[in-house]
């Protein structure tokens, strides 16, 4: 057993580590604002296709996310020598990961039920979890691939992207993460209902899952010593890969006039929190210790369930819906299934490169 660390690295170097507040968080609104104001400003003339590869390459930033950027850091503190007891005798990354991919299963499970039950819905949905009901739906026509050719495509491929959820079709019922949507409801209504808040509880969860990440890698930039240079270019990348990420789940919800304001919020909540963290990191900058025992066990314990969430995430919602069990993906061009599982591999690769250094 050896005794924690007490103290951190931290050299100087306070003007860049202050401007890193501001650059990093323009980086991280800029990348989550973009799809929601692009989204909401059709006359800007944003192609179509810059939405489709936007989408799945957000996707493959999440899944890089979940199993590079958070199960090593995780493993690194919760097996640090200096740590002693139940907490040393147990691989708890894992279980952590085990306990919070089981939570999230149940929390959908149990709202996907509660949502089919509530008043004005249950007459509406008649398909199983994985089986939806096989109406004639209306295709959109999309040039995105085919320059001048339209190419009829089921809508949730390459489509407004406003519409829906990611993989979710609008002529069916959509499902998301914890919650069910009628599609025979007017917007107001339908995100006044339970379903509306199914939709709000799914990002947030996406959203929850990335912040706690998100903080302690700022307090991490604030006390870095000779890494400091490397590691805030690499955040810079890193924070807008998974702003964007996150803005394009965002962006595919209708969100209602309502509730306007709730896709900024989250946006504003991602992209304060690195900044944050930095900003924390810097005011304690003299007394945080990186390599003491609490820290080691906070930050392992939150990037532990943080990977659970991003994990599920990924694999249900990204992979799982977007691709196995859509509709219109499984009746899209070759073209476009191959676009997007290589938008959703080079996200993926970007950000697994990026773990390289962070």
């Amino acid at each position: 057993m050896k005794n924690c660390t007490i103290g951190n690295e931290y050299n100087g170097s306070l003007g860049p580590r202050i401007s890193s507040v501001f650059v990093i968080l323009f980086g991280s609104f800029l990348g989550a604002w973009s799809p929601v104001f692009a989204a909401r400003h059709r006359g800007l003339g944003v192609p179509e296709w810059l939405f489709f590869v936007a989408r799945y390459f957000g996707s493959g930033v999440i899944l890089a996310t979940a199993f590079i950027h958070l199960p090593g850091p995780a493993n690194d503190a919760l097996s640090d020598p200096c740590l002693t007891g139940v907490i040393a005798e147990y691989p708890w990354v894992e279980g952590i990961c085990l306990m919070a991919v089981f939570l999230m299963f149940l929390v959908e499970l149990v709202t996907v039920r509660y949502a089919r039950r509530s008043p004005g819905q249950s007459h509406d949905i008649e398909q199983t979890h994985h089986g939806r009901a096989n109406k004639d739906s209306d295709a959109l026509p999309n040039k995105a691939f085919n320059g001048d050719q339209e190419s009829e495509v089921t809508a949730g491929v390459v489509q407004d992207y406003r519409e829906e959820p990611a993989g979710l079709e609008h002529d069916t019922v959509p499902i998301v993460a914890g919650g069910v949507q009628s599609s025979h409801q007017e917007p107001d209504e339908l995100f006044d209902s339970q379903s509306y808040r199914a939709h709000l509880t799914a990002i947030a969860v996406l959203d929850f899952g990335i912040i706690f990440h998100s903080v302690f890698i700022g307090l991490t930039l604030a006390v870095a010593g000779e890494e400091f240079q490397t590691l805030y270019i690499v955040l810079v990348f890193h924070q807008t890969f998974e702003g964007l990420a996150v803005g394009t789940r965002v962006a595919a919800v209708d969100w209602p006039k309502s509730t306007k304001w709730t896709p900024y919020m989250l946006i504003i909540a991602y992209a304060i929190s690195t900044p944050l963290g930095i900003a924390v990191g810097l005011g304690v900058r003299t007394t945080f210790s990186p390599g003491s025992r609490n820290t080691l066990i906070t930050n392992g314990v939150f990037d532990s369930i943080s990977a659970g969430i991003l994990i599920f995430t990924g694999l249900v919602e990204l992979m799982g819906r977007d691709f196995l069990f859509s509709d219109c993906m499984q009746k899209a061009p070759l073209r476009e299934v191959v676009a997007a599982v290589g938008s959703m591999c080079l996200g993926a690769g970007c950000m697994a490169l990026i773990g390289f250094w962070a």
